[in-house]
């Protein structure tokens, strides 16, 4: 944060309470729990579009079949080094296009990539999804870590940290009840005025990983912190988690409650005691609904409170993993009630 910002409690991150009646986060989250979502895309891109069809009726029957949140991620340019192209779909379109096709799971970016884009241009595009789905909206925010994405956009990758923490402050600022005079090297505003407003006053942001921070700052401004999950076929995994979620829960300047959020790429067998197994260099957890259950519970007693599956890389068809997960896995870790989504009819 440069000398020239000033640190108010507008642009800090915030306990649950400040998020008492926001649908997408209460729908996710609470202490103690954890709760389960699903990442998109269902199907791995591999050069034809024609793998994502059909995907949206399955996001229906995941909010239909109660699960808390769908995810997508923030891929502007496919780096074939990388072999990942996400979802494919700018996260925004995407989610906008979502939430009118579904009624009550959160959604989610894991991870919007905040280095990249004008702070103004993100608030506009969360914000509007915010208000157009009822409050559903969790940014998941980051970095970067594609290397060829920042020249593209004719930044400095070195710069990234620095972009990103003065691209939080920015944000929120922007979302303050009233918009205040706002100088940063990103921008100045004086006397303009920003809209559309956040619905229930903050939109969550969940910082991945350090995003280049230190974690004193992570501590004081994330509302939540998502992270790798460490190692998912044996127990240690799950305990080495446990010290970093405890680290970073010290550090917290209130004390209050922050959640903790991480994920897995899953390849469910059909065979419920399959042993969890790690495949592609331990990317990806084979393993049958048993293990996965034994994992939840590893997780959720280490301090995780959502999980988000991704089964991009499973072979099989993903409506029958959904309906497994949704039939024997979710009644164990079921999504929470909270406020509803506001029932404006845009």
């Amino acid at each position: 944060m440069t000398s020239n910002q000033t640190v108010s409690n507008v642009t800090l991150g915030a306990s649950s309470d400040a998020f008492a009646h926001h649908p997408g986060y209460r729908r996710m989250f609470a202490e103690n729990r954890l709760t389960i979502g699903i990442f998109l895309p269902l199907r791995f891109y591999q050069g034809d579009m024609r793998v994502l069809e059909g995907q949206t009726a399955l996001v229906k029957d995941i909010d239909e079949r109660g699960f808390s949140s769908v995810w997508v991620r923030d891929v502007p340019l496919y780096d074939p080094s990388f072999g990942d192209a996400g979802q494919v779909f700018d996260p925004f379109t995407y989610l906008a296009y979502l939430a009118a096709h579904t009624s009550r799971t959160s959604l989610a970016t894991g991870s919007a990539i905040f280095s990249l884009r004008h702070p103004i241009d993100l608030a506009k595009a969360a914000t509007t999804i915010d208000q157009l789905s009822g409050g559903r909206l969790v940014l998941g925010i980051a970095s970067g870590d594609r290397p060829v994405e920042f020249p593209a956009y004719g930044l400095e990758l070195s710069n990234r940290g620095e972009r990103f923490a003065e691209s939080v402050h920015y944000f929120r600022q922007l979302l303050a009840e009233k918009t205040p005079a706002i100088r940063s090297p990103l921008g100045e505003i004086t006397q303009a005025e920003f809209l559309p407003k956040a619905p229930f006053g903050r939109i969550p942001l969940l910082v991945t990983g350090s995003s280049r921070q230190t974690p004193e700052w992570v501590a004081q401004h994330a509302d939540g912190w998502l992270t790798y999950p460490q190692a998912t076929h044996h127990s240690e995994g799950p305990k080495r988690l446990a010290q970093n979620i405890k680290r970073w829960r010290d550090a917290l300047p209130d004390g209050g409650f922050r959640p903790h959020v991480t994920n897995e790429w899953i390849e469910l067998t059909e065979d419920p005691n399959f042993p969890r197994t790690p495949l592609n260099g331990g990317f990806t957890l084979k393993t049958g609904r048993k293990g996965l259950i034994d994992l939840l519970g590893e997780w959720q007693q280490a301090g995780v409170n959502h999980a988000a599956l991704g089964m991009q890389f499973a072979t099989r068809p993903p409506a029958e993993i959904i309906q497994e997960l949704a039939e024997e896995v979710l009644p164990l870790f079921p999504s929470l009630e909270g406020p509803a989504p506001s029932a404006i009819k845009w």
